[in-house]
């Protein structure tokens, strides 16, 4: 890969192990099922970033399959707050310096409290964002989670 990315500089001073990966960005479709095809993974293993706001706490980062939605009663629940709401997607490089279809957990502009689906520790190594558009990370879920300080947690819709 040609340029490395803030979240991969990140991930090298921590010692985490990583891949990254390259694909190509069709800005009319910047899905995660678009990208997960592209490179070939199973949606289930490729988890997308959201960014919501919780009524007391504030922001918070969620990272879920891209192909499933998330709860916002469950989110909620995980965050310790009444409600939460999705950023916007116009609030979302200014709030964490990330364009959306480039959103990684991973080195934002300050650091939210995260959270996991629970599903990701089904997988040996999942593949997230690497903080630009047509770069992706694989890793291993544990690692990552324990890097971000981001629990495990059921958060999407059945």
């Amino acid at each position: 890969m040609g340029t490395k990315t803030n979240a991969m500089r990140l991930l090298e001073q921590a010692g985490l192990d990583y891949e990254a990966l390259e694909y190509e960005v069709d800005e009319e479709d910047l899905s995660g099922l678009s990208t997960a095809q592209k490179l070939g993974v199973a949606p289930e293993s490729l988890f997308k970033t959201l960014v919501a706001k919780g009524e007391k706490r504030g922001y918070a980062v969620f990272c879920i399959p891209c192909g499933a939605e998330l709860d916002l009663k469950k989110a909620a629940r995980a965050l310790g707050d009444k409600s939460v709401e999705m950023l916007p997607v116009k609030d979302l490089k200014a709030v964490t310096g990330y364009l959306r279809g480039g959103c990684s957990p991973i080195g934002m502009k300050k650091d939210f409290p995260s959270f996991f689906d629970e599903s990701a520790i089904l997988f040996q190594r999942v593949f997230l964002s690497a903080g630009a558009r047509g770069a992706m990370l694989r890793l291993a879920p544990e690692p990552l989670a324990a890097l971000l300080n981001a629990p495990f947690c059921d958060l999407t819709k059945e």
